[in-house]
């Protein structure tokens, strides 16, 4: 959808952004939080004593059982990752804030929030875009778009709609007007 992007935009203007993707990165490292429990849930991912992201999403993708046991080790851990986030932008006073929050309706995440801004872009560009990652499929695609809810019903969920299809200066002007 280009929410990558827009993250970046609004680190850009002085804005603090949590990113959810890359803590779970940090969790699944050698060494992070997630590394042991996940290792005991899915022992055939370690390899060379680290997580082998790639079989665990294969993994995860077609179970939906195992998909189940991952989010119930990784939501909780980035769920206070974000608390803290949220209290030290409270303590430095800044005015907002950003989570980058792939699965926020998916996990019931939006309830928390104080404005929901919703990225999109047309079916055919998000393909494009998705299909450019290193390692993806047109299965794995498939896969990702089936457990998320569909866009349309993330537009009227949400307080803000941007359109990224239209370019990064558009998406930039747009989070500028949601900043004021």
């Amino acid at each position: 959808m280009g929410k990558s992007v827009l993250a970046a935009q609004w680190r850009q203007i002085g804005v603090p952004v949590h990113d959810a993707d890359a803590i779970v990165h940090q969790l699944m490292m050698p060494y992070g939080a997630a590394f042991d429990d996940i290792k005991l849930y899915f022992p055939e991912v370690i390899e060379n004593a680290t997580i082998n992201r790639k079989k665990l999403g294969q993994i995860i993708f077609h179970d939906t059982k195992k998909r189940k046991i991952l989010e119930n080790i990784i939501h909780p851990m980035v769920r206070k990752s974000s608390e803290k986030f949220i209290q030290s932008c409270q303590r430095r006073r800044e005015k907002i804030c950003v989570l980058d929050i792939p699965l926020l309706f998916e996990t019931g995440r939006h309830v928390e929030m104080d404005q929901i801004i919703t990225v999109t872009a047309p079916q055919w560009v998000q393909k494009r875009r998705v299909m450019k990652r290193s390692g993806m499929t047109y299965d794995k695609f498939k896969a990702i778009v089936k457990m998320q809810i569909p866009d349309y019903r993330k537009r009227l969920l949400c307080d803000h709609i941007i359109f990224t299809a239209r370019g990064k200066r558009h998406s930039l002007n747009a989070i500028k007007k949601i900043k004021k």
